[in-house]
């Protein structure tokens, strides 16, 4: 474990480090494209962010390379290679995408090549665990056709969700340290060595992600582009890929005893089915109703439009940060609570508790408008928007009017964050209203300077001297 989170921390700092850089580079090499009307961003944004998550990919493939217990990876198994050499494939795709806007057909085509050259390295599914069959061993071309089938889907559905800041990476990172666990458990509890390359790719993946959230979070200062969105794609497909067809389930001793019991003790076995499918859940869904609602309107599968689930929460009045945050929940409900299955599935609590989460996400998702207020003792560490709006009232105020009261206590809703920092001024307000002025006057009166009156005596004097020269200069011409 603690080499696993030394490749991890690395890999993070470098893709830390290394995306500064990157940005400059990226703003000098004009990858800056122009607003779009599907864009959420109002700024001209640098992408080429995933310039810095292949380094820090292969940063953390060289440091667990020369680790005494991961260096058995590489010794026993060639799945990094196979992982190195499609990500570079996948990777120059994008960053020429990203800079000169590649053709969708053309990505496609080029996502496929990714992902056959990672099965012709052995990064390939090899049989399936069925439940009510048993093992079903593939053939060559089955395996093949189902690797790239799922290699090509998890790319374009973290692809499609890539449209907020900080959404695809953080999503990414949830679902990967769900990974992380599962098979970290397969290989650590059971004793496979066939799941330690799933494990390493997954922490690898963490890393990337968790080093370029801090410059993509709202508001982001680079975007990864389709160079980083399709790299963390393939990297979360090559890991499920490795997991799901290399492990034999044979070699869990999972069937024992009698049926029912069998049943329960093999659900890890088939959780490898589900749990690729899991962690790109919400990605997925997105990708159906995407090809689905345009298909329907006559257009391509890959024309671009504002109909993805996270615009869709911004069109309801969610925020930009409350929409990625609830994408993150629903990410981690369904991600970790396969995984919670997966350890106990007969477990009603576990049920309870995902059934219990899932009324509070569709609770969030309809209050768009709810802002949570923090306690009265916490005011002081918590941002503005969180505070509670307290009315600037002072004892010595004259009583006013049903239209003034009203009126006052209007302004105070929409700017009680301002009337709370400055309750002299307030105060001053109502100074002249006690004296029968009119509020304009009164503000008028207070707010002009000395200066003021000087400047304005001289333009009245002006004025007289100018009225009556014209009143004698227009006799005479009469």
């Amino acid at each position: 474990m603690r080499e696993y989170l030394l490749t991890l921390c690395i890999t993070a700092a470098v893709t830390y480090l290394l995306t500064g850089p990157v940005r400059k580079f990226a703003i000098v090499a004009g990858a800056m494209p122009e607003i779009r009307a599907r864009d959420v961003h109002r700024e001209p944004t640098p992408r080429l962010g995933g310039i810095a998550m292949f380094f820090g990919l292969c940063a953390g493939l060289l440091v667990a390379d020369h680790l005494e217990n991961l260096n058995e990876v590489f010794a026993d198994s060639n799945e990094p290679r196979a992982l190195l050499s499609g990500a570079a494939l996948i990777w120059l795709i994008g960053v020429l995408d990203d800079k000169f806007e590649i053709d969708a057909l053309i990505k496609l085509g080029g996502q496929m090549i990714a992902a056959g050259v990672m099965v012709m390295q052995g990064l390939t599914i090899l049989w399936l665990p069925i439940p009510g069959f048993g093992l079903f061993a593939l053939t060559q071309w089955q395996g093949t056709l189902l690797t790239v089938a799922l290699v090509v889907i998890t790319i374009n559905a973290v692809n499609f969700v890539d449209g907020l800041d900080g959404l695809a990476a953080g999503m990414v990172c949830i679902a990967s340290a769900a990974f992380f666990m599962y098979a970290y458990r397969i290989w650590y509890g059971y004793g496979l060595e066939a799941a330690a390359p799933a494990t390493l790719f997954a922490a690898i993946l963490m890393g990337m992600c968790l080093g370029f959230l801090p410059h993509n979070m709202h508001p982001a200062r680079i975007f990864m582009g389709d160079s980083g969105s399709m790299l963390i794609g393939l990297v979360l497909a090559a890991g499920a890929i490795s997991i799901t067809g290399q492990i034999d389930p044979d070699a869990m001793n999972l069937f024992s005893g009698s049926e029912r019991n069998t049943v329960h003790q093999t659900v890890p076995v088939y959780i490898p089915l589900l749990l690729p499918l899991t962690i790109i859940a919400v990605p997925a869904a997105d990708l159906v109703s995407a090809i689905v609602r345009r298909t329907w309107r006559g257009q391509s599968p890959f024309a671009a439009d504002r109909g993805h689930l996270h615009h869709r929460l911004l069109e309801i009045g969610h925020s930009h940060s409350r929409a990625v945050l609830i994408m993150y929940f629903w990410s981690a409900l369904i991600a970790f609570g396969a995984l919670a299955y997966s350890v106990n599935s007969a477990s009603m609590w576990i049920v309870l508790g995902i059934a219990a989460l899932s009324a509070l996400g569709l609770g969030l998702l309809l209050l768009p408008r709810f802002t949570p207020r923090a306690p009265r003792w916490a005011e002081h560490v918590v941002p503005p928007r969180y505070r509670r709006r307290r009315a600037a009232r002072t004892g010595s105020a004259p009583a006013l009017d049903g239209r003034q009261a009203s009126a006052d206590d209007s302004d105070h809703g929409d700017h009680g964050d301002r009337a709370a920092t400055a309750p002299a001024a307030a105060a001053e307000a109502r100074e002249p209203s006690a004296l029968g002025l009119h509020g304009s006057t009164a503000l008028s009166e207070l707010s002009s300077s000395p200066r003021t009156h000087d400047r304005e005596r001289a333009h009245e004097r002006t004025h007289e001297r100018e009225r009556a020269h014209g009143l004698s200069g227009g006799t005479g011409r009469k």
